[in-house]
């Protein structure tokens, strides 16, 4: 009985054997390739980098002896003491040591390239004092990057950030920007703490944050008994530099309390990037929903932890790992060249046998005589 080779069993397992082979050549093809904004994201580390190893000499000489090894295990020199006249309030150690990371830096890249920022965009910052590794890196991400950066402060700290009153976040600013690391300071600070007026510090406490600012040649400080007179203040100062549309992005790094508004209100927002639309459930008043309600996507670096696991970072890592290693620097992927192959040869041998069988049937018609069985 005739069968065209494409209805033989044996044609068929064949095929089925060639094709299983070519796919498991493909699947096994993959390699590492650089990701995303890989350059910068190389650079902004090792930016990071060179600014934390500034600021520890600075501190500390070139023979530290003062550095705590147990809280700050890979000796930063920027785990300022849990307590402090400018302290605010609790504060999660692991998350601090987590954003002086150095590759901390690469995880901002990513989020801006997220966020589609590039060369000459604007972007409004609020920075505290709480957690001086992911404010270098914000501001680190954006020198490479060409981002430019409006930055308001709050000099206050919870527990275990910049506390130390004689080294706060703006005098790293200051020290920074004069040995030209990084190009971008604060254009004004306030005290931070509750209300942004320095609630729960000591009168003391306020004073020593007085002292940093007039050191620090930062041009306004933002005085407001309410927060509400705060928030108005911080939006009038980011109008000084550009319309509020004007500005491509808010980021927000910390829980101050001006820039985010209540706890409650806080928790809601997703660290990241966001749009305005993922945060219509927000009932606010604070200058990142302002800046939402204005059309304007959202960068939000607080919940360490939860933003370490989205990108793949160590949390917490003693020793700080190598700078471009992990997802953020790069990922596997198949070896297009190798699947492009597979794929020719497996089409190849389908059409092959189809066209090979078409011919077999052609020549058995062509060839069919009836009057033969009469």
């Amino acid at each position: 009985m005739f069968r065209p080779a494409i209805q033989k069993t044996r044609v068929l397992v064949i095929l089925a054997i060639v094709n299983l082979l070519l796919f498991l050549w493909a699947s096994n093809s993959t390699g590492k390739i650089e990701a995303s904004g890989h350059e910068y994201k190389i650079q902004a580390a090792n930016l990071m980098k060179s600014a934390m190893t500034v600021l520890k000499e600075t501190r500390y000489g070139q023979n530290p002896v003062f550095l705590d090894a147990i809280n700050d295990p890979n000796e930063t020199g920027l785990v300022g003491p849990k307590f402090s006249h400018i302290s605010t309030g609790e504060g999660d150690l692991d998350s601090k040591l987590s954003t002086l990371n150095p590759n901390f830096a690469a995880l901002i890249v990513e989020i801006f390239l997220e966020a589609d920022l590039s060369k000459g965009d604007k972007v409004a910052v609020s920075f505290t004092g709480s957690m001086p590794g992911a404010n270098l890196a914000v501001v680190s991400a954006c020198q490479v990057m060409g981002i430019i950066p409006y930055i308001v402060s709050s000099v206050g700290s919870s527990h275990w950030g910049a506390t130390d009153p004689d080294f706060t976040w703006i005098d790293m600013e200051k020290i920074l920007s004069s040995k030209d690391l990084l190009t971008h300071q604060s254009i004004a600070v306030s005290y931070g703490g509750k209300s942004d007026a320095g609630g729960g510090m000591s009168p003391f406490g306020r004073e020593q944050i007085d002292s940093a600012f007039e050191r620090s040649g930062i041009p306004k400080f933002i005085e407001a008994e309410r927060l509400s007179k705060s928030v108005q203040t911080r939006l009038n100062i980011y109008k000084e530099s550009a319309q509020l549309n004007e500005y491509s992005v808010y980021i927000n790094v910390g829980g101050g309390a001006a820039s985010i508004g209540t706890l409650d209100q806080a928790r809601e927002i997703p660290p990241g990037f966001s749009l305005p639309s993922d945060l219509k459930s927000i009932k606010d008043r604070s200058v990142l929903m302002q800046f939402a309600s204005l059309g304007i996507p959202i960068v939000h670096i607080l919940n360490i932890r939860e933003l370490c696991e989205k990108y793949g970072v160590k949390f917490a890592p003693v020793p700080f790992p190598p700078i471009g290693r992990g997802k953020l620097f790069e990922v596997y992927a198949y070896n297009i060249t190798v699947t492009l192959i597979a794929l020719c040869i497996a089409l190849s041998s389908l059409v092959g046998v189809a066209i090979h069988s078409h011919n077999q049937i052609a020549h058995q018609r062509d060839s069919y005589e009836p009057e033969s069985i009469l």
